[in-house]
């Protein structure tokens, strides 16, 4: 859920992205990975934006991965031969704390091969960074604060004056998703309003999640998909749907 909450802001929000990545606010719009031909490596995290003379290659990971570097470089290759006359930045951010020693590889070295990237490690990054642009807001709590309550209800503050009803109830859900990884779910329900949240998309792909994960368990207790149906708020065609996926799984 964390991967989809950043790639929903950064693809929502990527002009506020644009400024805090590359210091200045370049409208950029999505590209698929399909783009950049041959069969795209599979990794939720991985991002593509492009403009007119760039593509930004962002990937956020909850947890370090061995094969990042390779990725990083497999991508910059692969861009470089569908689009040879944009330049490329690439960055991975890191969203929480670890020890190990994979969050400070910047660079993936084969032989005579050395391919850089930019890192971010988000708990090193000022919070003032994040508080002051809305599609940056959720990041907040992440961020270096000596007091990630106060940040968080800094954070509520800065959403009750968004005027625009749909980036304000986005930006909130997102926010309660991501303060889930360093701060209690009672205190970020407490701080954060909950009529907001209702309204994102977010929150409704939450909610879809938590209707499948139910319909699968309740498909593989053998109960009929009318009842399923019912108890989930699915189609009888999306159980059926479901059934399918399920029964191809070895």
């Amino acid at each position: 859920m964390f991967d989809n909450v950043c790639k929903f802001l950064a693809e929502s929000y990527s002009s506020d992205f644009a400024t805090w990545l590359l210091g200045e606010p370049i409208t950029l719009t999505e590209l698929a990975p399909s783009e950049l031909l041959l069969e795209p490596i599979r990794a939720d995290s991985l991002i593509l934006l492009q403009s007119d003379e760039l593509v930004m290659h962002i990937e956020f990971q909850t947890e370090p991965k061995k094969r990042v570097p390779f990725r990083m470089t497999d991508y910059r290759l692969r861009n470089h031969r569908k689009f040879p006359e944009k330049r490329m930045y690439q960055v991975v951010i890191y969203l929480q704390p670890t020890k190990s020693e994979l969050v400070q590889q910047n660079c993936f070295v084969l032989e005579n091969t050395i391919h850089y990237y930019n890192v971010i490690r988000l708990w090193e990054q000022d919070s003032n960074i994040f508080l002051n642009t809305p599609g940056l807001l959720p990041f907040a709590p992440l961020s270096k604060t000596s007091d990630k309550t106060q940040t968080l209800q800094q954070v509520a503050e800065a959403i009750e004056q968004i005027t625009d009803s749909t980036t304000q109830s986005n930006i909130a859900a997102s926010t309660a998703v991501l303060a889930g990884l360093v701060l209690d779910k009672e205190l970020i329900t407490r701080l954060l309003r909950s009529d907001l949240m209702r309204e994102s998309v977010i929150y409704q792909d939450i909610q879809e999640e938590k209707a499948l994960d139910i319909a699968i368990k309740m498909i593989n207790e053998g109960i009929a998909d009318e009842v399923i149906a019912r108890v989930t708020g699915l189609t009888v065609e999306k159980i059926r749907n479901l059934h399918s996926e399920q029964s191809k799984k070895p």
